[in-house]
């Protein structure tokens, strides 16, 4: 008959080499989680106080620890962010460098002397060698020929409303009193003494 003691101190160190397999799984997957919480946070946040309450809480919580992290860490990484603002920025200078008509912002292409929606003048051809310019530019730039007075773009106003129309004003009649004589004109004086 096999002993029984022996086969049991067989399967008691079995059992402990079992044991200390899974202990030791179990602590590198505690490791594993507190590196792994460490770059996710370092990654999401540039605060450290941020960064070291994450790694505490996987410390002291182990699993639940990191269920928590993973609940209250922010919902993109610092790269994304990143990204997320360069491209609302390229959309902006996207935006900025397409050409519109400064009136009635019709797309218009850059070499355009009116706009074909309202008629108002863009650009001006140079006198000397006909190249598209600027309407605030004085000279050529490609040949140097003076080009006149600068002319700003046509706008659409409306004209400045009238003056108010101006009542004549009345003169203030004073009847005159009964002990003052009246004055006689000049032209009728001299018809008196002829």
């Amino acid at each position: 008959m096999p002993d029984i003691s022996g086969i049991l101190s067989q399967f008691g160190s079995i059992l402990q080499f079992l044991v200390a397999c899974i202990g030791a799984y179990l602590f590198a997957l505690w490791i594993a989680m507190i590196v792994w919480t460490f770059r996710d946070a370092r990654s999401r946040s540039r605060d450290i106080f941020t960064q070291v309450l994450s790694v505490a809480l996987v410390v002291a919580f182990n699993l639940p620890g990191l269920l928590l992290y993973m609940i209250l860490r922010p919902r993109e990484t610092l790269a994304e962010k990143y990204e997320r603002e360069l491209a609302g920025e390229a959309m902006l200078q996207d935006i900025e460098e397409r050409q519109v008509c400064p009136v009635c912002h019709h797309k218009i292409a850059p070499d355009f002397l009116v706009c074909p929606n309202c008629h108002t003048k863009l650009h001006k051809k140079c006198d000397h060698c006909g190249r598209v310019l600027n309407l605030k530019w004085g000279v050529c730039p490609y040949c140097g020929e003076a080009q006149g007075t600068p002319v700003a773009g046509r706008t659409i106003t409306t004209p400045p409303p009238p003056p108010p129309a101006r009542l004549p004003q009345r003169q203030p009649t004073t009847l005159p009193s009964p002990e003052t004589p009246k004055a006689i004109p000049p032209t009728a004086q001299a018809a008196e003494g002829q």
